[in-house]
């Protein structure tokens, strides 16, 4: 009987976002989800089954053989395609760009295999080795070699060391056999510590792993785990993982920051040893296929990585877990831009599973679902830990006036109180970590004469002075230049550079104490390949004392010896123009201060602020999410900010900034044909215009965009999805993209 396979070719293009049907050749075995190789016009492409069929409406005379299958097992679950498909109507994509998350990309194009190594095993039984080891006295090196094969299989390269060609030689004399095998390339595969015991649970502990523990019994269940810093969230993790792996099933650990990973990984793999499993996009080719291969195969049921994480395929999953649900790192800023959060929850219903939101600063529109009134297909069940395990006390926090500072004739990035701290932290032989979310030496060099600010030539930004290449950067388009030496503008010569980065940190540490170990991690120090373990590795060993760093050492980690935490610019992002800068200083110093006094020792943090009144930076230094929120909660409801409202925008990017204008203005203008052609539709829009985007130039990109609000109703999704059908339509000379409620509104 012919069959017929309904393909989806690899090739992301509206133009052939359908499926295409190939015949199956006689005694080739295929299955939904198997990649192939088809004829597709004049060339061969890859693509993916979706489905098989008996019949087809199709001419035969016109439908090609599928060339070849590309791996003797479908590389994509069957749930996974549904996913994709979803994907595809949630997310405004082609169903290929859902089906490339499902997979690792080398694997595209054959750019990565199985990684084999010869190795040499014995063709003779033990004792006919022995044997032959006493009649050949001739050649120790040979007898050595073989002594080894005795022992066990060895590779072919071990043996040659020992003697070159010894292996060939036993092979002739019949005692040695060669086999190709394959051999796993293990990510942090140092991290294989002992195994370690289970602690004893706190009642808030226990009682979060009892309720979950229950719902996984029950069929799943959605969950806003809501414990303060220190709270022992990892912990609950690790035990719900147990019940759920008892139960036969998987789980799925998602962090936010891949700096996070080695030590998630450590800890993982010291309670579930060779069942854990680690994804993320720094790992090297052959490490993420060799890991996603072991979750393939059944043989690893704990995933533990970044984001794209949430696509391992597991089969049978008992609990995902989303770790610091509020960072916006979970959200793809490239296409499909997809939230690993809706993915999470999605695969979850699919398995009857538990899934599990867990933060000590949920973002504002989780923590409303789970308040009372809201939808039950919406809701999470609330979970609070106020307590740090151990009774210990949340960290004491300073909050110092830096206007008062200058006031009194202190120029430097610390503050008395700070400087003061950290010799006391220092001299009592614990730890530091310094954070300012701003990476470089000088946010920006200026002329003091007529207030000309060296500016990126392809992006509307300042550039930033890193001293350690004495180049100016731009953290957008990656550009580079010489620091001017006189004013391009009036001439002078009287060129400042002003504010701060990790680098002017780092070096005031290392001027005001000239014997501390300091470390910085930013984007700048960790591009190498295990970098972030390296760096954190030390610390956490004790080699470095004063660690600075950005918003990636801002969360999650653990240092026992951490007994000071200092914010060297608590308002950085406090005035950013997006209606969350107020939300997001308050998560990111409320996570930091959590760093410190984690173990037996109490912590203490300086908060340094130009504006310390401000109820996001007062609510921060008194850890109070509760409050927070409520404050916050009015502010958006008032301010028509989501999540009571839905922001879009259609956003326009050309060499030209005429052609963005014009792009702009004629999409506007499409926009209100169709509100007026809904009536329904314009009574639940706020607000709708084309202007210019904050962030006006970018990578030599004029931006304009075409921004709306709506009101967060029914009419607010086809809205979006008619934003959708004019951002796929071609404009000459000009980009279009789509924006949802996006991560920066710059």
């Amino acid at each position: 009987m012919t069959e017929y396979a309904e393909v989806i070719v690899d090739l992301s293009s509206e133009q052939v976002d359908r499926l295409f049907t190939y015949r199956v050749p006689e005694g080739m075995k295929l299955a939904p989800g198997q990649r192939v190789e088809v004829p597709f016009r004049t060339k061969s492409l890859e693509g993916f089954v979706i489905e098989l069929r008996e019949t087809t409406e199709l001419d035969e005379k016109i439908i090609r053989p599928v060339l070849r299958v590309l791996e003797d097992y479908p590389a994509i679950l069957p749930e996974l395609v549904e996913l994709a498909q979803w994907m595809k109507g949630k997310y405004h994509c082609n169903l290929v760009d859902g089906l490339r998350q499902m997979i690792p990309s080398q694997m595209r194009g054959g750019r990565v295999r199985e990684k084999t190594v010869d190795v040499a095993r014995l063709a003779v039984p033990a004792e006919e080795a022995e044997a032959a080891l006493a009649a050949d006295r001739r050649a120790p090196k040979r007898q050595e070699a073989l002594r080894a094969l005795i022992e066990g299989p060895k590779p072919v390269p071990f043996l040659n060391a020992i003697a070159p060609g010894a292996v060939k030689k036993l092979a002739q004399m019949g005692l040695a056999v060669i086999e190709s095998s394959e051999v796993r390339r293990t990510p942090y595969a140092a991290l294989t510590g002992s195994a370690a015991p289970d602690p004893e649970l706190m009642p808030g502990q226990k009682a979060a792993v009892q309720r979950i523990s229950q719902a996984l019994d029950e069929n799943g269940g959605r969950f806003l785990l809501h414990g303060v810093t220190g709270s022992g969230k990892t912990e609950v993790y690790i035990r719900v993982i147990r019940r759920a792996m008892a139960m036969g099933r998987g789980a799925i650990i998602l962090v936010p920051e891949i700096s996070l990973t080695p030590q998630m990984v450590d800890w993982f793999r010291r309670r579930f040893g060779g069942d854990a499993a680690v994804l993320h996009s720094r790992l090297s080719a052959g490490e993420r296929f060799d890991e996603w291969k072991r979750i393939r195969s059944g043989e690893a049921k704990v995933v533990i990585g970044a984001r794209s994480a949430v696509f391992a395929p597991l089969e049978k999953i008992g609990v995902i877990i989303v770790d610091e649900e509020h960072e916006s790192s979970y959200i793809s800023d490239k296409r499909p831009r997809y939230d690993a959060r809706d993915i999470a929850r999605w695969r979850c219903d699919h398995h009857g599973a538990a899934l599990i939101l867990g933060s000590a600063t949920p973002s504002i529109s989780t923590y409303m679902k789970a308040m009372p009134g809201v939808k039950p297909a919406n809701r999470l069940e609330l979970i609070e830990m106020n307590e740090r395990v151990q009774g210990r006390a949340l960290p004491e926090v300073e909050i110092v006036d830096m206007r008062a500072e200058l006031v009194r004739g202190n120029r430097s990035i610390f503050s008395a109180a700070l400087a003061d701290a950290l010799k006391d932290c220092l001299e009592s032989g614990h730890q530091a970590i310094l954070f300012i979310n701003r990476r470089g030496y000088s946010t920006f060099v200026s002329c003091r004469a007529c207030g000309y600010v060296e500016r990126c030539d392809q992006c509307d930004v300042s550039m930033t002075y890193h001293q350690a290449d004495g180049m100016l950067h731009c953290h957008y388009c990656g550009d580079m230049r010489l620091p001017p030496k006189i004013c391009p503008k009036c001439g002078s010569k009287f060129i400042r550079y002003f504010g701060a980065g990790t680098q002017k940190v780092e070096e005031e540490v290392a001027r005001l104490f000239p014997q501390a170990r300091v470390s910085r991690m930013d984007i700048d120090t960790t591009g190498a390949k295990d970098a972030h373990e390296k760096i954190l590795g030390a610390f956490r060993r004790g080699e470095t004392q004063v660690l600075v760093g950005t918003q990636m050492i801002a969360k999650g980690l653990d240092f026992p010896n951490v007994t000071l935490v200092g914010v060297v610019a608590a308002d950085l992002s406090l005035h950013v123009p997006d209606y969350r800068s107020v939300e997001r200083t308050f998560q990111l110093i409320t996570q930091v201060a959590g760093r410190a006094g984690r173990a037996e020792y109490p912590g203490r943090v300086v908060l340094q602020t130009y504006d310390p009144d401000h109820y996001g930076i007062q609510l921060a230094a008194k850890q109070d999410y509760r409050a927070f929120y409520f404050r916050e909660e009015k502010m958006r409801r008032r301010g028509l900010y989501p999540p009571f409202t839905v922001l879009a925008r259609l956003l326009v990017s050309s060499k030209s900034e005429d052609t963005a204008r014009t792009v702009a203005k004629a999409l506007e203008g499409r926009m209100n044909g169709l509100l007026d052609a809904h009536p329904d539709w314009r009574r639940d829009v706020v607000q709708m215009r084309a202007l210019e985007a904050p962030l006006k130039l970018l990578r030599g990109e004029a931006r304009w965009q075409v921004f709306i609000k709506m009101y967060a109703r029914e009419c607010a999704d086809e809205v979006v999805s008619q934003m959708e059908l004019l951002e796929r339509q071609a404009f000459e000379g000009a980009r279009v993209e789509l924006e949802v409620n996006p991560n920066a509104m710059l």
